[in-house]
């Protein structure tokens, strides 16, 4: 089926259930191979007020979450669903929380080349997986390389400002929509869904798109 129903994403790679939300979302798409969708990611910062250089994750989690039990119970739902899942996270391994800006603007070039969910999905796998800090340049030429995008390009652009303004403007309209938090799905311009949805929602939604009876 070709894709013909615009879904728009609004999130950020180091917000762990944005993580989940893809994953559910990704698992839908793979059971329904002829889903309408036309997927564009929209930047979303958790932490605009980061220093570009991060800070070390440990001082992050305990200023959010006062102490190592209100960690534990942050973090318990999303390693318990993230297992469900197969995405075996590895928070133990990240040393700092990234200011994710940058990030942001590799998304925005990827997506002038048709590799967004690619590169969203290496964002993802870094940070969570592999304990990487997506806020260094190399590790995102590394990222946007793998999609198939010009390294040379990507360490050009970071080395200035460019499209930073366009990513501030992306997080703008997305806050004057209402947007106030992640992952936050639109669609066709109309339908908002909030929140990491399980999969059986997204199959439900793809069936009604395209007319067919709910199955699993």
């Amino acid at each position: 089926m070709t894709a013909s129903v615009r879904l728009d994403i609004f999130a950020d790679p180091v917000c762990p259930w944005c993580l989940i939300g893809k994953a559910q979302l990704d698992r839908a798409l793979e059971s329904r191979p002829d889903h309408p969708f036309a997927i564009t990611w929209h930047p979303y910062e958790l932490n605009p007020g980061l220093p570009p250089e991060g800070v070390p994750y440990v001082d992050y989690m305990l200023a959010k979450f006062r102490n190592e039990k209100g960690i534990i119970e942050a973090m318990g739902p999303v390693m318990q669903a993230s297992e469900r899942l197969g995405l075996w996270i590895n928070p133990a391994l990240i040393e700092r929380m990234p200011n994710t800006r940058n990030a942001h603007r590799l998304m925005h070039w990827a997506g002038l080349e048709g590799v967004q969910t690619p590169v969203m999905s290496a964002l993802m796998r870094a940070h969570w997986r592999e304990g990487r800090n997506i806020s260094n340049p190399d590790v995102l030429v590394e990222i946007g390389e793998k999609a198939g995008m010009k390294p040379e390009m990507i360490r050009r652009l970071l080395a200035t400002d460019a499209d930073l303004d366009q990513v501030a403007i992306r997080e703008r309209h997305a806050a004057e929509r209402g947007i106030t938090a992640v992952p936050t799905f639109i669609i066709a311009d109309q339908h908002a869904i909030s929140g990491a949805q399980p999969v059986e929602l997204w199959q439900n939604v793809i069936d009604e798109l395209t007319g067919q009876p709910p199955s699993n």
